[in-house]
């Protein structure tokens, strides 16, 4: 017998203050505003139940909302500063849209507003990881530029310099070091228990799903931004 869907929420989760772009969660980016993007997946690649937004900026939840954002939430002050960590957001955005929708939700994905070169296909295999592999948590990332057991170094208090994380026999090709990633913070999933009792992103059991570097690239800075609508922009249309 063929097992029914699963009901999943979306979150995505925008302050109106940025530092790096100014307000760049409203900025144009190819036609569109920025968070437009990611709204616009998370409804276009129908694997979600309800598609919420949370945000301390009206605006930002006025143009959700134009571009089918079908549950708004009004974020905290106290959640929306320079300082705030996202995860305490994302677990309010959460809680707030299941009372508002009043359905409980079993797991839910938070896509980063920032990170809109995502594709459909990866957030089906972060699905396809939660689900299958029986996982707390699904993170995702890219090869990382740099190893911290080859090229990777930390200035310490006396002024020394060292590996990061020095290896127990000499790396000597950065091929032969150990695999690591960069988080691109593009797609984020969790069962509900991990989500709301869980301290961190590693507190349980986590899988990575590896994105290639040209779909991993996040919009800090205004080269970023120019990258990133380059890459948009060639692309076309979403898939």
């Amino acid at each position: 017998m063929t097992q029914p869907d699963p009901e999943i929420i979306c979150t995505i989760c925008a302050r109106g203050g940025s530092k790096g772009v100014k307000n760049k969660n409203v900025r144009l980016l190819a036609g569109k505003p920025l968070v437009a993007h990611t709204v616009e997946q998370a409804r276009a690649s129908g694997l979600f139940t309800n598609v919420a937004v949370s945000s301390d900026s009206e605006e930002i939840l006025s143009i959700a909302k134009e571009f089918g954002a079908d549950v708004l939430v009004e974020r905290p002050e106290g959640m929306a500063s320079d300082t705030s960590g996202k995860l305490p957001a994302i677990r309010h955005c959460f809680l707030e849209a299941e009372k508002k929708i009043g359905k409980t939700f079993e797991h839910t994905f938070d896509l980063d507003v920032t990170s809109p070169l995502r594709l459909r296909k990866d957030l089906t295999a972060v699905l396809e990881l939660l689900m299958q592999k029986g996982v707390d948590n699904v993170i995702t990332g890219a090869p990382a530029r740099r190893s911290p057991y080859f090229s990777l170094v930390e200035r310490h208090a006396d002024g020394s310099i060292t590996l990061s994380k020095p290896p127990q026999e000499a790396v000597l090709r950065r091929q032969d070091s150990p695999e690591c990633f960069d988080m691109n913070g593009s797609i984020y999933a969790w069962t509900r228990r991990a989500l709301l009792e869980e301290e961190t992103l590693f507190s349980g059991n986590v899988a990575l799903h590896v994105m290639p570097e040209e779909r991993s690239q996040d919009i800090d800075t205004e080269f970023d931004f120019k990258i990133v609508e380059m890459m948009m922009e060639r692309r076309g249309d979403w898939s």
